[in-house]
């Protein structure tokens, strides 16, 4: 009986923390204010690390990317392509296909996400919930990112992104990106 309290308050906390989420709307009345593609146009540089549940830092990587957009039917459509280097010598490539399907909601496309990625953005600020098909030695495992991106100034944004699977926390993404 004692297990079965102990995962219902567990079951219970997630759940309340669940509710406490910040929202995108949240941030509207935030400045500078975020175009994704203004802000994504052009080069820019990116620098992150990754640290597991415990706040160890597991991984450090910097990124290149190369961004543009195009109106395609009537809609933005942006290409967002990234060339990732981490610090035990690894290289990756991402290329996201970003549509503004209505002012300041997006889906994103890429690879090894998943299905899509949805988005939206308020004031400041931006939030992609999205499945990433991550490559972990030699298996592959499914793991959910809610990742939220903050405009500090017009050529600094903050990201930081949860990444979980089945509900369970992981760990965290955390990048500073430089618009040149």
């Amino acid at each position: 009986m004692k297990i079965f309290y102990r995962l219902l308050a567990i079951c219970l906390i997630g759940f309340l923390s669940a509710c406490a989420s910040p929202k995108v709307t949240d941030y509207a009345s935030q400045k500078p204010t975020l175009d994704l593609s203004e802000y994504f146009n052009g080069t820019l540089d990116a620098y992150g690390i990754f640290t597991d549940r415990s706040g160890e830092v597991v991984k450090r990587f910097t990124v290149l990317m190369q961004c543009h957009w195009e109106v395609i039917d009537g809609k933005k459509v942006g290409t967002l392509d990234e060339s990732f280097e981490y610090s035990d010598g690894t290289k990756q490539k991402r290329i996201w296909k970003l549509t503004e399907i209505a002012p300041g909601k997006y889906i994103g496309k890429a690879d090894d996400v998943v299905g899509e990625a949805i988005g939206a953005s308020a004031g400041n600020a931006l939030n992609w919930t999205y499945t990433l098909a991550l490559p972990v030695d030699k298996d592959v495992y499914k793991v959910q990112f809610n990742d939220w991106m903050y405009l500090v100034t017009p050529k600094v944004m903050l990201n930081k992104a949860q990444m979980s699977k089945f509900g369970i926390y992981l760990g965290e993404v955390t990048l500073s990106f430089y618009k040149r």
